[in-house]
């Protein structure tokens, strides 16, 4: 129940601050809130990570996405089965990685692409543009990561 709670708190904070980018803001618009480091804008990606195949105009773009989001929530699915005992960070990890590309794919269901409106830079070096979901994978990820090391230092602790 408890993770199940999470991936709908990520899934909703996504779109909620998505809705409310689309509702508040042209597309391109910026809007400097710590001047030199962050923004808020409305962009979106019809690619992937970084923008990987936004380039590209093929109908089969949009499909290609689509199912590999899908194959990967399957993938998130039967790893959260077969390993949420084995570490207590696993739960979350998999769940906010789960609720992240959830959110991403509502976006590419609704819009055809994912709204992006987070912009954090350094003088002229702009990280690329995300969003709630992004950022939940990436902590997802990290846990994940975390969980690992922690587990393997555990087994051999036990050896």
């Amino acid at each position: 129940m408890r993770a199940l709670f999470l991936l709908i708190a990520v899934v909703l904070l996504d779109q909620l601050t998505k809705l409310w980018v689309l509702n508040s803001f042209q597309m391109y618009e910026i809007r400097e809130i710590i001047p030199g480091f962050f923004n808020l804008t409305y962009l979106t990606n019809k690619g992937a990570a970084f923008g990987f195949l936004a380039g590209v105009t093929a109908a089969w773009r949009h499909w290609f996405f689509l199912g590999l989001a899908c194959v990967a929530l399957a993938l998130l699915g039967i790893a959260y089965f077969r390993m949420r005992d084995d570490h207590p960070l696993y739960e979350p990890a998999l769940m906010c990685i789960a609720g992240g590309a959830t959110g991403n794919v509502l976006d590419r269901l609704r819009h055809g692409a994912v709204v992006d409106f987070l912009d954090f830079y350094v003088k002229d070096y702009h990280w690329p543009a995300f969003n709630v979901a992004d950022s939940a994978i990436f902590v997802g990820v990290a846990l994940f990561i975390v969980a690992g090391f922690l587990e393997e230092k555990q087994k051999r602790k036990t050896l």
